[in-house]
């Protein structure tokens, strides 16, 4: 690339200046030799010459050291010469040169990743041997070295992948699972049944995911109580006191994301002063899909140990009401001590079975229904939680959580002007306490699954196993701790639109269907049709070219006189009577055509 006359000069006025700072070097230095030369020489005896050996060596190495300096002193230079190009090419590159320049790298860096991915391809394409329990005390689950299980775990699931190319022959898919199944519940201390469960509802390598997950412990998180502070003066107080932090999400105004802290952040004064709540950010997911709103009634239906409860309050601004309720006194200790450390003065404390909650209290705008829950997607927090928890307790919870939401939505008033929702959350992720609870919920009450307003999380389920769910479960949402970095939840947000169950409310359709006046267009159409069912009764169905129907199917000639005698007698009847008489009709072609007479 050429390189114009003004940018030329300089480099030339930098070569010039630094060949003459060379040899001012050189010279400084071979006057500093000569001295230093002299000194020795008269500090050396007169009767021991200098022998020629030494005074060569001594010129040898002033050489040698002389020629070392310029040396470094010219690489010097030429690196200063060597920036000045460069910078000089920078400053001269045009534009879509500079775009022809990035995208040669970034096709480079394809090709080698593309080499990368050939060659680990051609390493996966053998097959895996699946060694025996019989082949050794290498494959002995007790003796495994747990490097060799975590990579036996690893080569199963990239075996499951690519099953066809690469499993051994006379190997099935469920023998590789069970293998599987073993290694995860040895290798991380679960439950094997639990291991089960969750291979139900992930994938082999989600499953991984996941439970790696749960061996980290989530990050700490406050929520502000704006009744009391607000979430920049808070940030700033702890950010004093060392605290190192960050906003939440986009989706909450309240949330700090807590990394480290030199005091306990449970025991500041700002915690003290009730300015604050440790809260995940998974529970607040439940309150903002509840959406509160002033002056409403609001019932916090298991409560403890008070988190969701103040959050309500603190949304409703201490106005309305809010009833918190749980069965265990002794959580309401841990409640009614929160609400007085943050203020909150519109909240009733109570204690009941949740199922009993209807018969008691009615008329609310809004219930918030924390289900008591196995707790597989905290297990982060409880560790014990891997070998306690099985199948029988999720089926015995699920039976329980059924209970418990049918007893949430009976508590609600479909009539509310601005409420009339439940929200139903859980802090597991298995199908049997969300989807199923929902989808049975659906089937029992006069309900319906709205948006629960978060843009993040994943759908709910539609489909598990042999179950299909209602296809509105799709907007109910799932957070993971390996895609959300949030404890495994789950919320659903139901509307009543009725007060009755869905019988008595098919039936009141019904009858305002038949107290509805018909119009003209209606007459006709339903007269038209009572004559057609009518004629197929008769046995007069006209064809289409004119013709009428064979001797043998037509009815005898009195029986067709009744009926055009009775039809003309009650061309015009009133409503209900003429409605009835159509579907009776009705009824009688269709069993005719079912014993097989036409």
């Amino acid at each position: 690339m050429a390189i114009s006359s003004s940018k030329r000069k300089p480099v030339q006025d930098t070569l010039q200046h630094t060949k003459a700072n060379i040899k001012m070097t050189k010279a400084s230095k071979y006057h500093k030799a000569t001295q230093k030369n002299k000194s020795k020489v008269a500090e050396m005896p007169l009767n021991e010459p200098l022998t020629s050996s030494e005074s060569e060596g001594s010129a040898h190495s002033e050489e040698d050291d002389e020629s070392g300096s310029d040396n470094e002193e010219c690489k010097e230079s030429q690196i200063k010469l060597d920036a000045c190009w460069s910078s000089d090419g920078e400053e001269d590159e045009l534009e879509i040169e500079r775009k022809a320049r990035l995208l040669d790298e970034k096709l480079e860096h394809e090709r080698q990743d593309a080499k990368e991915e050939i060659q680990l391809n051609i390493q996966n394409n053998e097959p895996y041997h699946l060694e025996n329990d019989n082949e050794g005390s290498h494959t002995d689950d007790a003796t495994m070295a747990s490097s060799e299980r975590y990579q036996r775990i690893k080569d199963i699931i990239q075996v499951l992948l690519q099953f066809e190319e690469r499993r051994e022959p006379g190997k099935s898919r469920v023998q590789y699972l069970d293998t599987l199944t073993t290694d995860i519940s040895e290798y991380f201390g679960y439950n094997r049944e639990l291991v089960e469960m969750f291979l139900k509802i992930f994938s082999p390598a989600e499953c991984l995911e996941f439970i790696e997950a749960n061996e980290q412990a989530r990050p700490l998180v406050i929520r502000t109580n704006t009744l009391k502070a607000r979430r920049r003066d808070l940030a700033q107080h702890l950010i004093q006191r060392g605290v190192n932090l960050d906003p939440l999400a986009k989706w909450s105004k309240v949330g700090l994301k807590i990394y480290d802290s030199p005091v306990p952040i449970g025991a500041t004064p700002e915690y003290l002063a009730g300015h604050y709540m440790l809260q995940s950010a998974s529970s607040m997911c439940a309150v903002v899909a509840l959406a509160p709103q002033l002056n409403e009634r609001v019932l916090d239906m298991a409560c403890a140990p008070g988190g969701k409860t103040t959050y309500i309050s603190q949304l409703m601004k201490n106005t309305g009401t809010v009833i918190a309720n749980d069965l265990k006194k002794q959580r309401l200790k841990a409640t009614v001590a929160n609400l007085h450390r943050l203020g909150v003065r519109n909240c009733s404390v109570c204690c009941y079975d949740g199922r009993q909650v209807p018969a008691l209290f009615k008329g609310f705008d809004r219930v918030l229904l924390d289900a008591p829950c196995t707790g597989l997607g905290v297990i982060s927090r409880d560790p014990s939680i891997k070998t306690q928890k099985t199948e029988k307790d999720v089926q015995r919870l699920a039976h329980l959580q059924k209970e418990l939401l049918l007893a949430a939505i009976d508590a609600v008033d479909a009539r509310s002007k601005t409420g009339g929702y439940i929200v139903y959350s859980t802090c597991s992720v298995m199908v049997e306490e969300n989807e199923a609870v929902i989808d049975y919920a659906l089937g029992k009450r006069c309900v319906k699954l709205v948006d629960p307003g978060l843009d993040h999380g994943k759908s709910g389920f539609t489909r598990y196993q042999h179950q299909r769910f209602h296809p509105s479960l799709t907007m109910s949402r799932r957070f993971y701790p390996h895609v959300h970095n949030m404890d495994g939840f789950y919320v659903a947000k139901l509307k009543k639109y009725a007060n009755v169950l869905p019988s008595e409310q098919q039936e009141k359709q019904e009858k305002e269907e038949e107290s509805v006046p018909m119009s003209k267009k209606e007459k006709r159409a339903h007269a038209k049709s009572a004559k057609a069912a009518m004629a197929q009764v008769d046995g007069k169905v006209t064809v289409e070219n004119g013709g009428d129907l064979d001797e043998k199917d037509k009815e005898p000639a009195s029986q067709q006189k009744t009926t055009k005698s009775s039809l003309s007698n009650t061309q015009t009847p009133p409503q209900k009577t003429f409605r009835k008489r159509v579907r009776g009709v009705e009824k009688s072609v269709l069993k005719k055509r079912h014993n097989g007479k036409h």
